[in-house]
């Protein structure tokens, strides 16, 4: 599990194409002390497995599928990724419950800077638009945010300097793809509402 607090900001350091998968290097000093193989690290919101891992880079594979569902098999060498390690079983739940399963897709609409912070209106799958409300939680390429305003094909955000500093967020443009991830508490609320009408029609 993830909380959404970014730790570092990585680089992709190499990527090679396979019939049908990707095999990744990343450097990230911080998260790779310690590291050993099989151990997990959340690359801009999706959950990587280590394969290698060898001074401060290691190297994950990435399936087609994930390739597909996320916004990974858009990185190249230079490319700047938000990472993060599990949370430690009694560790600071210090966002909030970040499995690193993205659900899919969005991009950056637009961006409106003020003196302290800036504003990001990101699109918003349709799929997705039940489980996001205004002042509920989302995970936006592993940061975890707080949504300001939820429309039928949008969100926005606020970013403070802090994250507009250390993750991908604040270089992002207009018209790049970003991952999401709702609220898996949602999911499993409409999961059991309507296992409870089900069963009610019997």
């Amino acid at each position: 599990m993830f909380t959404g607090i970014v730790e570092e900001l990585g680089e992709v350091t190499a990527v090679e194409q396979l019939d049908d998968a990707a095999r990744f290097r990343l450097r990230g000093p911080v998260v790779t002390e310690g590291a050993r193989h099989g151990d997990s690290i959340a690359v801009n919101g999706v959950c990587l497995t280590v394969v290698e891992h060898q001074g401060d880079e290691f190297t994950a594979d990435v399936m087609a599928e994930t390739l597909k569902r996320s916004s990974l098999g858009a990185l190249t060498v230079g490319s700047r990724v938000n990472l993060e390690r599990p949370t430690p079983v009694g560790g600071r739940l210090g966002g909030h419950i970040v499995q690193g399963h993205v659900d899919g897709t969005g991009a950056i609409l637009d961006r409106q800077a003020s003196e302290h912070w800036e504003v990001v209106r990101i699109s918003l799958p349709a799929e997705l638009s039940r489980y996001v409300v205004d002042k509920g939680s989302i995970t936006v390429d592993g940061i975890s945010l707080t949504v300001v305003e939820a429309g039928q094909d949008f969100f926005t955000v606020s970013l403070i300097p802090t994250t507009l500093a250390l993750t991908t967020l604040g270089t992002k443009k207009a018209g790049d793809p970003v991952n999401l991830e709702v609220d898996v508490v949602a999911k499993y609320v409409e999961r059991l509402t309507l296992a409870g009408r089900t069963e009610g029609d019997r």
